[in-house]
């Protein structure tokens, strides 16, 4: 099997802020190690044998089957689309946002574009785990969903499905045997598929799978939550990665421009999220940052420190510093030396 073609996705970027898509390097190594038995079919950076035109939009649909203790995980990580999840037997430790769980056999999970989700607590479990994952051309919660033009799915059924899962934060369901069945057909295909031979079976599947997870989540007390898609959560996503990107040279308009709103309405919801304005909040990003240098890097002049924090000049590193901890950037370190 082929488990990763040479063709590198381009990550989705915004003026600092990189996505990346999960390439389940740990996934592949334990493949080559022998650690357990893994199929799938897929494009882009992700690992199998490569799908063809005839499945433009699906990404990614496999599983793998581990009967013996595994010593690796799929750390924290996000995808361009949406992912369902299905675990047919064992058990498996999940995290999805603030949700840590164990999943136990008829279990299915459902992660929207970006969200950030691990697999394992480090480990996975022994089990049978597949997914699907969906490209539907959205980069910000915000956005409308555009699935594949091969999902057959009537007008009204798809929007209701996807006002569903766009509307509503539980993401973690009781499957039924029909979903169990689906799933089971689903490792057929991807096992028997050449060269994109399967691809009419897969598309079915992937159709009748839309309409079994359709059922179930109007038969499951299913809050829905427009905030859930409004813009303050396209800001609430861009916060939360700007964490990693605070060196980056950072306007409000860049930082607006990244989250995909306005500078106005960015300015109002990042006041609503942390009390701060944006620059503000950045500052104290840059700041935290610092301190942690300072601490674990003593050797690093605070000029260095200064530029890896994205502050422009040391001096008014040091002046910014002074003001929020009353203390030089020196001074603050000299406590770590002493200790």
């Amino acid at each position: 099997m082929e488990v990763l073609e040479q063709l590198k996705i381009e990550p989705y970027k915004a003026d600092g802020i990189v996505y990346h898509v999960d390439t389940c390097l740990p996934l592949i190594d334990a493949f080559d190690r022998k650690k357990l038995k893994f199929k799938a079919l897929a494009r882009h950076s992700y690992p199998g044998d490569r799908l063809d035109d005839n499945t433009l939009g699906l990404n990614s649909i496999g599983y793998w089957d581990a009967n013996e203790p595994q010593d690796w995980g799929l750390d924290w990580h996000r995808n361009e689309g949406i992912e369902f999840h299905f675990l047919e037997s064992g058990s498996m430790p999940y995290s999805q946002e603030d949700k840590e769980v164990l999943l136990t056999p008829n279990y299915l999970t459902i992660t929207r574009p970006w969200e950030a989700h691990k697999v394992g607590n480090p480990n996975i479990g022994m089990g049978k785990f597949y997914w699907v994952i969906l490209d539907l051309g959205v980069r910000r919660p915000h956005q409308d969903w555009v699935w594949p033009d091969w999902i057959t799915l009537t007008d009204a059924d798809l929007s209701e499905l996807t006002m569903i899962l766009r509307h509503n934060e539980k993401s973690i369901l009781k499957a039924d045997q029909r979903v169990r069945a689906c799933f089971k057909r689903i490792n057929t295909a991807i096992n028997t598929d050449n060269n994109g031979g399967n691809a009419s079976r897969i598309r079915l599947l992937i159709n009748y799978l839309l309409i079994l997870i359709l059922d179930l989540l109007k038969t499951e007390y299913i809050v829905l939550n427009e905030a859930l898609t409004d813009s303050s959560r396209s800001v609430e996503f861009f916060l939360k990665e700007l964490d990693k990107n605070v060196s980056e040279n950072w306007t409000i308009e860049k930082m607006a421009q990244s989250a995909g709103v306005g500078l106005t309405r960015f300015t109002h919801h990042c006041k609503q999220l942390t009390n701060l304005t944006p620059m503000r909040y950045l500052s104290i990003k840059r700041l935290e940052m610092a301190k942690k240098i300072l601490e674990k890097q003593p050797e690093l002049t605070v000029t260095e420190i200064a530029y890896m924090c994205g502050f422009a000049t040391s001096q008014y590193f040091s002046t910014v510093f002074k003001k929020h901890e009353k203390c030089s950037p020196n001074q603050y370190k000299a406590r770590f030396l002493k200790a």
